[in-house]
């Protein structure tokens, strides 16, 4: 009886066991597999951040810092800004047919202006067809940096300016400040007040000369003469004469201007006047800038107002 008691003990402890056993081989502690399964989470978040960065880099090497589109982006917003800028020429309406030629010095040809759109005869021509899109308005420009009257004369023997001259309603003239150029070239180490009247009184001449060729070449074309301005102060300081001489020459215009009963003077001294760091260009501190130019135009634009208008 004893012994049947102590085998069947014997067995459930056995099977006790057996359980035991079978239960810790079916869910075994194992931190390999325990890491293993958080692997997958890890690389899953490595591969979303990677793609992250990555596009940020790109991102940054394609910004379009200083890109040649970027320039021209800049250069035509500067061309509209000095394009559209001339207040006086809203609502104007050119009358049909109209022809202008412009002649004369770089002012004429637009020297200084960053737009490369003539200076202020192009501004002229933008802004007078903004406003009149029936009308096909152009200006003949026949600037020439560096002329002087002289020259200008000679110029205008040719077939090109002066067929354009006789079928003109309007001609605009630009020159005199070359003359004044060369009186300083020429006395460079020993400038004074007294050089400058010999070359005025040859200014003089040839202005006549000027403005009688185009009379004769076109007896009903109206004719503006545009004044000089002083950028000379800043060069030659030492001589505080510059500035009346500067005066000299606009009367002597103005004389010559009123013995031709077609022709009239524009004054734009003192657009330029105590405005020479704002208006003039900054490579050479003489000729007009895109502001200086848009100034000149708003003053030529004020004088011719009437006749060109319908």
């Amino acid at each position: 009886m004893k012994k049947t008691k102590w085998l069947a003990l014997l067995i459930c402890s056995f099977i006790f066991l057996i359980l035991i056993i079978f239960t810790f081989v079916s869910n075994p502690i194992d931190d390999n597999q325990t890491n293993k399964e958080n692997e997958p989470q890890k690389e899953e978040m490595e591969s979303d951040e990677q793609p992250r960065e990555e596009q940020e880099s790109e991102e940054k090497e394609t910004e379009p810092e200083d890109s040649p589109e970027a320039e021209g982006t800049v250069s035509e917003e500067l061309r509209e800004v000095f394009s559209g800028v001339i207040d006086s020429a809203r609502n104007l309406f050119v009358r049909d047919d109209l022809e202008v030629v412009a002649m004369g010095d770089s002012l004429t040809q637009g020297v200084g202006d960053g737009t490369e759109n003539g200076g202020y005869v192009g501004l002229l021509e933008d802004n007078i067809n903004d406003n009149d899109e029936t009308a096909n308005f152009t200006i003949d420009n026949f600037g020439k940096k560096g002329d002087r009257t002289d020259q200008l004369l000679t110029r205008m023997e040719s077939e090109e300016i002066s067929s354009s001259v006789e079928e003109a309603d309007l001609v605009l003239i630009t020159i005199g400040a070359n003359n004044v150029v060369q009186v300083i070239e020429d006395n460079f180490t020993s400038l004074s007040y007294d050089d400058f009247s010999p070359a005025r009184e040859n200014y003089r001449e040839d202005l006549d000369e000027i403005l009688t060729r185009v009379e004769s070449a076109n007896p009903d074309a109206s004719i503006y003469l545009i004044g000089l301005y002083n950028p000379f102060n800043q060069y030659f300081d030492n001589i505080p004469a510059l500035s009346q001489i500067m005066n000299e020459w606009n009367n002597v215009s103005e004389e010559v201007v009123e013995d031709h009963s077609n022709a009239s003077f524009i004054p734009i001294e003192d657009v330029f006047e105590n405005n020479e760091s704002e208006l003039l260009w900054e490579e050479d501190h003489f000729h007009p800038n895109e502001e200086g130019y848009k100034q000149m135009a708003e003053r030529v634009l004020e004088y011719i107002r009437d006749e060109i208008e319908e």
